[in-house]
């Protein structure tokens, strides 16, 4: 018989990049009771929480809340500013660029699936995995565009399937360098409130996010940033849409209200989460990431293994995929962390699977969270008999003893 109620002596390590560890301040806030989401009490808890989350995206305009994953958000970012037909240009940096491609086929819209080719001598089938968007091919494709039938460009800002975090300013600028109308959409799911994102500087017409990363929720919460020129877009387009349609929310949402019933004690876990972040301020928040990601990178680096991002310049500081060696499964290294050390780590995903896994530094962490995930790894490693040039457990605790929160950061070496 399957035995569901076994828990090992002390706290689980979820260190997969996504869900995040919810820090107890959090759940405490969503445990409170339950209450009217058509009573008086309920309007301000909703323009608290509106007005903060535009705080973390850094924009002026409306950003809509649904009681739903990424993946709705997704499709409400689609549904609201295309039609049938729509010809979108997207870019393949890993997994999600490739699910967010997928959809779009089954909304009827024509997605092209920009590529870069070439091989990688430690992962030969998955070209361009290990790098950004390049703004290049985009504006060079947008330059050809010259009847502008491509009505919008989309993007992963913080690819999760790879640990690479691409430069959306300049995609912004290769759109208007090309001269081009269409408009630029952003996957920042695990990117939002742990790597500095500016929808409004950006230049961004949608961003969508979800509640299980940088915000430190659980899932249930996703999110639509939306720029004028998006709400402009939506009185033309043409996918069906009822339960996404901006224009409803937008309006009820003057009063602090939804046209549906919103999952009212995640949104008490979202504001306490927003008095969290914004009271450390973002620029602290996304500090404590950058020295998070350089201190566990210290750790693989003195392992000898290659990480998954191969452009330091564009490490995420969310989370850090490894890639194991030739003929080492890397799901066996995470099933084998697990039963031993209660450690999760994230798989990988696509094309990366077996190949890689991720460690992911969000979310209800410390310093000493994190050293006990590389020495969880760095048992694992060992004993599915991986050869390791060092300790990552001494590189990482020196390198996190040697900067403490705070002080200027260097790059890991």
């Amino acid at each position: 018989m399957l035995t569901l109620d076994f828990h090992p002596t002390g706290r689980h390590f979820l260190q997969i990049p996504g869900p995040s560890p919810v820090p107890d301040r959090i759940l405490r806030a969503m445990s409170l009771p339950t209450i009217d989401h058509r009573g008086p009490e309920f309007g301000p808890l909703g323009l608290k929480v509106l007005d903060g989350i535009r705080q973390v995206f850094k924009t002026r305009h409306p950003v809509i809340i649904y009681p739903a994953s990424g993946t709705g958000a997704w499709e409400a970012a689609l549904s609201n500013t295309l039609s049938a037909g729509d010809k979108v240009l997207m870019y393949e940096t890993g997994h999600f660029a490739s699910l967010w491609n997928k959809m779009a086929l089954r909304l009827g819209l024509v997605p092209e699936f920009l590529a870069p080719q070439g091989t990688d001598e430690h992962l030969p089938g998955a070209p361009g995995w290990r790098h950004g968007v390049r703004a290049d091919l985009i504006e060079e494709r947008l330059r050809k565009d010259t009847a502008h039938e491509i009505k919008a460009v989309c993007v992963v800002h913080n690819e999760t399937s790879t640990g690479v975090t691409s430069d959306i300013a300049s995609v912004r600028k290769a759109i208007d360098a090309a001269r081009h109308p269409a408009l630029l959409l952003v996957d920042s799911i695990s990117g939002l409130a742990s790597a500095d994102f500016r929808h409004d500087e950006w230049g961004v017409d949608v961003t969508v996010s979800g509640s299980q990363k940088g915000l430190m929720l659980p899932p249930g919460i996703s999110f639509n940033a939306v720029s004028p020129k998006a709400l402009e877009a939506m009185k033309t387009a043409r996918l069906p849409r009822s339960f996404w349609a901006w224009d409803e929310i937008v309006e009820m949402n003057k009063d602090g209200y939804w046209p549906y019933t919103p999952n009212t004690n995640l949104l008490y876990g979202l504001a306490e989460s927003l008095d969290m972040i914004l009271g450390e301020g973002l620029d602290n928040v996304f500090a404590r990431h950058q020295r998070w990601g350089a201190g566990v990178r210290t750790a693989v680096n003195a392992w000898g293994l290659p990480i998954q991002c191969d452009d330091p310049a564009l490490y995420s500081p969310v989370l850090t995929g490894v890639i194991t060696p030739q003929g080492v499964d890397a799901d066996a290294v995470r099933r084998l962390i697990h039963e031993r050390f209660d450690l999760s780590l994230g798989t990988g995903l696509g094309k990366l699977k077996g190949r890689m896994f991720r460690m992911g530094h969000l979310g209800d962490s410390n310093d000493l969270t994190l050293i006990a995930m590389v020495a969880a790894v760095e048992m694992g490693l060992r004993l599915s008999g991986v050869k390791l040039a060092g300790s990552g457990v001494q590189a990482s605790m020196e390198y996190f003893a040697g900067h403490p929160a705070g002080t200027a950061l260097r790059a890991a070496a």
